[in-house]
């Protein structure tokens, strides 16, 4: 799997921080409302809305929270923003690899701010097209490793389109076709199988290895990036052994 998606299962335990959770949670409700303004208001009809909507739940998102969003996204309510999705490109310490995805109603205020944080952190910004010739898009959706046996996994999933399933520390990850995703997780569903998230991401196709000095020092270019509100998602390149994921635990 992306270093990205290894990267995750360690890094955001930091989210259970106060200020961490609220630019968390701002990000789902972000979301949500891009996918209602762009799809409509009703998740049965919507089915990226319906991911957003479950991906906040699964992150403690407040279902008010989220019903105001839906209706501010789908024009019911006033107060929604007019967002834009912006993709940066650039690498990082180590030369490692990143896309940052900004969904913003301030281009100006986007483009300062990832330019900052990878002045600021080793990195550079890249010219378009430089970076994310190394990414492809997939579908990814996260399921909680307790209590399911990955044969049992793979065989629910499989016809669905579903590509490869990957133990990734408490999770398995399952890769698919971006057209595939829906169908997949409609699979889970009627298997009464339990996810986290189904979205569709950025996956390297190359990868560096890090120890635990170089993940630190792109740790602090990820947290820069994250100080951002416009900044949405983070892609690396980056993967790391399993001793450096346990030394990066103990850091915290």
């Amino acid at each position: 799997m992306s270093g990205h998606s290894k990267w995750a299962t360690t890094k955001h335990k930091k989210a259970a921080i106060d200020a961490k959770r609220g630019k968390l949670f701002a990000r789902l409700i972000k979301n949500i409302e891009v996918a209602a303004r762009t799809g409509g208001g009703d998740p049965a009809g919507n089915p990226t809305l319906f991911d957003a909507i479950q991906k906040a739940k699964k992150n403690s998102v407040p279902a008010d929270n989220i019903t105001r969003a839906v209706k501010r996204g789908s024009g019911a309510e006033a107060g929604g923003a007019n967002y834009e999705t912006i993709m940066y490109e650039g690498y990082g310490p180590n030369g490692v690899a990143f896309l940052v995805e900004c969904l913003t109603d301030n281009r100006n205020r986007a483009a300062s701010d990832v330019r900052l944080g990878f002045s600021r952190h080793g990195g550079s910004l890249a010219d378009p097209g430089s970076v994310s010739y190394l990414f492809s898009r997939r579908g990814i959706i996260e399921v909680p490793a307790e209590g399911i046996d990955e044969d049992t996994l793979t065989e629910a999933v499989l016809d669905a389109g579903a590509q490869d399933v990957t133990a990734v520390g408490t999770l398995f990850v399952v890769e698919s076709d971006p057209s595939d995703l829906i169908e997949v997780r409609k699979a889970l569903q009627s298997a009464g199988i339990d996810y986290d998230s189904a979205e569709v991401q950025f996956v390297a196709s190359t990868e560096v290895e890090l120890d635990l000095e170089g993940a630190l020092k792109v740790n602090k270019l990820i947290d820069a990036l994250e100080d951002s509100d416009d900044v949405q998602n983070i892609y690396t390149n980056m993967t790391l052994p399993d001793e450096v994921r346990a030394q990066l635990e103990e850091e915290e």
